[in-house]
């Protein structure tokens, strides 16, 4: 089964998250299939804490992928993503 995850990066006592697509019998921290954003808990007040690409992650729920609780609570909390029109150029 394909899962998006969290997969932990940073410095000790300083965490950094990377949220990636990846088989679940697979390590944590090891292959992943494809990253789609990140998480940086410690982000300071200006800088960006969370991102995550919209696009891929609608691409990966829609072949099947599962995400974890932790990703699923991110997902809400992430900012929503201005909608671009073509008509307003």
């Amino acid at each position: 089964m394909v899962v998006i995850r969290l997969s932990r990066g940073g410095a000790k006592h300083r965490p950094f998250f990377n949220i990636v697509v990846a088989d679940k019998r697979l390590r944590r921290d090891g292959r992943f299939i494809e990253r789609i954003g990140f998480y940086n808990p410690t982000a300071k007040e200006g800088e960006e804490g969370l991102r995550i690409a919209q696009d891929r992650l609608t691409y990966w729920r829609g072949v099947g992928a599962q995400a974890s609780p932790t990703v699923e609570r991110l997902i809400k909390q992430a900012p929503p993503v201005a909608a671009t029109s073509s008509a307003a150029a």
